[in-house]
């Protein structure tokens, strides 16, 4: 079991549960409003709101972690800078890297957000292959069937933010990629 207590609450996450791994851009700029912290930040509100868009019927982190869902962040420590400086994450995408070894039954990577989209880059650079997700807007690429070490990537958007509340479009685009993961894992589909 992983135990998330310096968050505030504890969230239990069995890594053997989990098949879809959801990386987020960056913590919220209060810690007690990060996934596993508070049920009324803007980061779980809209997390859950793009779960139900998807059909994923959810009432909290917990359901979504039921679901065998394990949900986290890029970039592990606080930054102003938007975006996110490239060498911040290159540096913490080595912590991103060690997180996913965790979860030895991932099927599916979401990756909300240009950020999420780079350390998974960097991670794959890292290693001396080549970059996972090419290089353009996110509504031409979301499309494309890529793979990470055979687990299919969804490249999408953010829906952490308060942008997420006024674009519909991108909040469409998010709950076709979530349910697009599901799918995968009801199919059982591999790459």
């Amino acid at each position: 079991m992983i135990d998330r207590p310096y968050l505030g609450t504890t969230a239990f996450i069995d890594p053997q549960m989990v098949r879809i791994f959801m990386v987020c851009e960056k913590p919220p700029e209060k810690a007690e409003d990060y996934f596993y912290s508070s049920s009324d930040s803007l980061y779980v509100k809209n997390t859950v709101d793009a779960f139900n868009s998807a059909g994923i019927k959810v009432m909290d982190i917990n359901d979504i972690i039921s679901r065998g869902v394990y949900l986290t962040i890029a970039v592990k420590t606080p930054v102003k800078e938007t975006p996110v400086p490239i060498g911040i994450i290159r540096e913490q995408s080595r912590i991103l890297e060690m997180e996913l070894k965790m979860f030895p039954n991932i099927k599916a990577i979401l990756l909300m957000g240009d950020t999420a989209i780079k350390a998974l880059n960097c991670i794959a650079l890292n290693s001396k292959k080549a970059r996972i997700v090419p290089a353009g807007p996110t509504y031409k690429i979301r499309k494309g069937e890529f793979f990470y070490n055979g687990i299919r990537v969804f490249p999408s958007y953010l829906q952490t933010g308060k942008n997420f509340l006024i674009e519909k479009s991108k909040r469409q685009m998010v709950a076709e990629d979530i349910r697009n993961a599901f799918n995968l894992l009801e199919d059982g589909q591999t790459g």
